[in-house]
């Protein structure tokens, strides 16, 4: 049954006197989402809003049952989630009232990869209960960024957010408190006064390469595979121009690899998309060549499954845990973070 714009009432307690203060709220059923989520949704985003403080009552079960035509079991399974999530309490089964603050936070990546699982993994063990992850991706798209954006402005507590470009600050993103909004891994732009977690695709990518320069001057040839289609800052290919160049090393770089493509025996190859290193791995096994003893293979971005696959795949990168640790501490403690994260190396077999 479809019930629009029915009226929420909950009772608050006055700090002045001891006495109900009742107030007014809309609540929308709709057919997205059953009716228990939606009315455990709706009491979570009322105590986000401080619209319900710690200790504030909640309309008894029978009262919420005959305001919106629900039945007394789904009043009640609503408010058993929000018991068991530590969210409300009650006395003896009854009398229930909010027993900790709801934080909602909004995590807008890029795109799902591994390492940014990572990410969102470390914010959910590093924080209380009480807070809830929202988690979006944008898919390098413009228009659902800004959507993204513009429609969860004022809604949450706190913003991370994967910028749309590496080198333009996204204009939406002025809509957003400077205070609750932290900027991760793009970063190449002059981000004015707001908290940050990047990655340096430049210097950092030269300077990593330094670490392993003994190593790459073993290959007759060092390729840089950059998929065209990969939103990768472009800068990338500069600075790994730029080494190779340094340090007379002979160099390509390769817009992606196709059926044509040949794995060249005593090259080094540096991946940035994975797909790409899985056809290079294919590819190298049809003509009998093994990664780490007939070629070098180095992968952009740590993944789990390198310590098993090929003997081990070697990685460049950041520590994305420690980006994710960085963002807890800047929700839970509010102190304003600026920190670009170092770009490593983890040497295996492939290398």
């Amino acid at each position: 049954m479809y019930c629009p714009f029915c009226l929420f009432t909950f009772a608050r307690r006055s700090t002045v006197q001891d006495s109900i203060v009742l107030k007014p709220m809309k609540l929308e059923f709709n057919n997205k989402n059953t009716k228990v989520q939606q009315l455990t949704d709706f009491i979570q985003k009322s105590i986000a809003a401080h619209e319900l403080e710690i200790g504030d009552k909640l309309p008894s079960i029978n009262q919420l049952s005959k305001q919106f035509h629900l039945s007394r079991d789904t009043v009640f399974k609503a408010f058993t989630d929000l018991k068991n999530r530590k969210i409300i309490d009650s006395v003896h089964g009854k009398n229930y009232h909010v027993a900790s603050p709801i934080k909602h936070i909004l995590l807008l990546l890029d795109e799902y990869t591994p390492f940014k699982e990572m990410v969102y993994n470390t914010l959910q063990e590093s924080l209380p209960s009480y807070y809830e992850i929202d988690l979006w991706f944008h898919q390098y798209n413009e228009h659902l960024f800004n959507q993204i954006i513009s429609n969860c402005v004022g809604t949450h507590n706190n913003y991370l957010v994967m910028n749309y470009h590496n080198e333009r600050f996204s204009e939406v993103l002025a809509k957003i408190d400077k205070k609750k909004l932290l900027l991760l891994d793009f970063g190449k732009f002059d981000k004015n006064g707001y908290s940050y977690v990047c990655q340096d695709f430049d210097t950092a990518l030269y300077n990593a390469l330094e670490t392993i320069k003994v190593r790459l001057k073993k290959y007759r040839k060092l390729f840089l595979v950059f998929n065209k289609h990969h939103k990768h800052p472009q800068s990338s290919k500069e600075y790994f121009s730029k080494f190779c160049i340094d340090n007379n090393l002979p160099f390509e770089i390769i817009g992606e690899i196709t059926e044509k493509t040949i794995i060249s025996k005593n090259a080094f190859y540096l991946v940035i998309k994975q797909e790409d290193l899985v056809k290079i791995i294919r590819k190298g096994r049809s003509e009998r060549l093994k990664a780490g003893k007939d070629y070098g293979l180095l992968a952009y971005n740590e993944n789990p499954f390198y310590e098993v696959i090929e003997n081990g795949i070697a990685s460049i990168g950041i520590n994305w845990e420690r980006m994710g640790y960085l963002a807890a501490d800047f929700i839970m403690n509010e102190n304003p973070v600026r920190e670009f994260l170092p770009t490593e190396i983890v040497l295996r077999n492939s290398l």
